[in-house]
């Protein structure tokens, strides 16, 4: 029998009618309906539905009025979770163009790559992100603007801070002939620019977030408002989430996950948001207590922060009834504990960036652990062989395939990638995941293991293409291959293999410390070994095969010495 999508446990829907409008629409809607409402909550102030969509409409005014941005212009978005990300990405799309975003951890030369191939034109940027800004070589954007999170903070509050949020200065002042013009976010929603009518189709471009590459620089992935409406209207309706659900966002919003889950979908109901700038587990639980959160969409690693924490017990964390996530495989004995101490599973669910969030997830009511879970709405998946791309049966593990309105249109300026990104089978196109898995009887998808090279770093996913082409810009370094090695907290982190130029001299402190000024740091190689010459097969190439099985021998053998210790 072929392993196809079409089985699920009794009582999963299999069909899902999104609005045909923009995303910009579900917050007009919601700002009608809810005006006084709280859409945020940060650190003990409060931005209401009908601040937030005010704020938005000013901003998408003086992005159209003061810096020329029309229909389908690329803006970038590199800033960490806070109002004004919100506020921005609400802006862009009010004002018919394309979100860009950026992951905040990203440094200069990662930042440059994105602004030349995306071709945006402004840039919203975190204070405390201006210094990659100022480092570009050239001018890069015409315009940034700069936002200073701790202006949001309008009441006194007794909830830790992060650090970003405590130690502002001034806002810097660029004065080359050759940088771009800089304004402040207060200046530019001042200037109170009354946006045009707003113009998008559900067909337009909406966002485009880049995933690292598997072949070298990350690519865009070209998502339009129809894709991204799909997958958040999935994720309120998988749950049966209520508009009176209060929701933990934690987890990146420059991240699909945390964009779909912590800002799109709770605006789509008209719900409220408890945003967190920086991930502090004895904050997150005040925020859960004092809120009453009900609704926490995280990582693995956040629900493992939080229950080890000393005091946890004397914490009210009885409020939350739903709680999912995915990006790494949550262990069975924090399952268990999660399950013991709330009556809630952790609901385990799959998505990549190409498909904005979840194409799989397990129903709420019929969770299983370390499972992907059932193809969500309007979406079908198949596992078949990689190489003949042959559909296989039941328990047969393959490649995992997925088609649905979620997927993205492919990637932008890159129409080679994307032709190998998709495959046709049965008059249906799929997209390859470059996972192996395989499908129960029951139609539950498990992932076993990847096709791909990649690690997946506390959810972060790691292509060592890309860190290896990085590191081929360090002087010292001739040759580098890049594997995965375990880590207790992160699951995986990564560690390079280099072979050093001759008469050059580097240590791996040195490297470590090169790597952190140009990477972010989850890309950033945790362990350094260097080696006279790397494996090749017989036509010259670096059999990373061989280092990561020799690596993960090393682990099982000191595993096993700790155990007859």
């Amino acid at each position: 029998m072929t392993a196809t999508s079409t089985r699920r446990p009794v009582g999963v829907p299999r069909q899902l009618s999104a609005p045909r409008t923009s995303l910009y629409t579900n917050l007009e809607v919601s700002s009608n309906r809810h005006p006084d409402k709280a859409a945020i909550l940060y650190y003990g102030s409060t931005v209401s539905y009908r601040q937030l969509r005010s704020e938005v409409d000013a901003m998408a005014g003086f992005l159209q009025q003061h810096c020329g941005i029309g229909r389908g212009d690329r803006v970038v978005l590199y800033m960490q979770n806070s109002p004004q990300f919100v506020i921005a990405f609400y802006a862009v799309l009010r004002a018919d163009a394309v979100v860009v975003p950026v992951n905040p951890m990203n440094r200069t030369s990662e930042l440059q790559h994105i602004l030349e191939d995306s071709g945006a034109s402004v840039a919203f940027v975190g204070e405390e992100l201006m210094e990659h800004v100022r480092s570009l070589p050239d001018r890069q954007v015409d315009y940034v603007i700069p936002a200073r999170y701790a202006d949001y903070l309008r009441d006194r509050t007794d909830l830790p801070l992060p650090g970003v949020l405590t130690s502002s200065g001034p806002l810097p002042r660029t004065e080359s002939v050759n940088s771009p013009a800089v304004i402040g976010w207060n200046d530019a929603l001042a200037r109170a620019c009354m946006p045009r009518g707003h113009a998008s189709r559900p067909e337009d471009l909406a966002v485009i977030p880049y995933t690292s590459g598997t072949t070298g620089r990350p690519k865009g992935c070209i998502h339009t408002h129809r894709s991204v409406m799909h997958s958040t209207v999935s994720c309120a309706e998988w749950p049966s989430l209520a508009n009176e659900s209060v929701m933990l966002c934690s987890v990146p919003l420059f991240h699909v996950t945390g964009m779909q889950n912590c800002m799109n979908m709770p605006i789509f109901i008209g719900a409220t948001m408890a945003i967190m700038t920086r991930w502090d587990a004895r904050c997150a639980a005040r925020v859960i207590e004092r809120h009453r959160v009900s609704t926490w969409v995280t990582v693995p690693t956040m629900l493992i922060d939080l229950l080890n924490l000393t005091d946890v017990d004397r914490f009210d964390l009885s409020s939350m009834t739903y709680l999912s996530g995915g990006g790494a495989a949550m262990p069975q004995a924090v399952a268990q504990q999660i399950e013991q101490r709330w009556g809630i599973p952790y609901v385990e669910g799959y998505g990549l960036t190409e498909t904005m969030a979840a194409t799989h997830i397990n129903p709420p009511k019929h969770a299983r652990r370390q499972c992907m879970g059932v193809p969500i709405f309007n979406t079908d998946s198949l596992v078949v062989d990689p190489e003949t791309l042959v559909p296989l049966g039941e328990g047969e593990t393959g490649e995992i395939l997925v088609s649905g309105p979620q997927v993205f249109d492919g990637y932008w300026k890159s129409p080679e990638a994307t032709r190998d990104a998709f495959v046709l089978i049965d008059g249906t196109r799929y997209l390859r995941t470059g996972d192996l898995g395989y499908v129960d009887r029951d139609g539950y998808f498990f992932v076993v293991d990847r096709l791909k090279r990649m690690i997946n770093a506390s959810g972060y996913k790691v292509w060592p293409a890309e860190v290896e082409a990085m590191l081929f810009e360090h002087p010292a370094v001739q040759e580098a291959c890049v594997i995965a090695t375990h880590d207790p907290r992160r699951g995986e982190s990564v560690k390079a293999v280099i072979v050093l130029r001759n008469g050059e001299h580097a240590t791996e402190d040195e490297v470590v410390s090169w790597a952190r000024e140009r990477m972010a740091s989850y890309k950033v190689p945790r362990v350094v070994r260097f080696a006279a010459s790397l494996p090749r097969t017989a036509s010259g190439k670096i059999q990373w095969r061989l280092l990561q099985e020799e690596e993960t021998r090393s682990r099982n053998v000191h595993s096993e010495d700790r155990r007859l210790d």
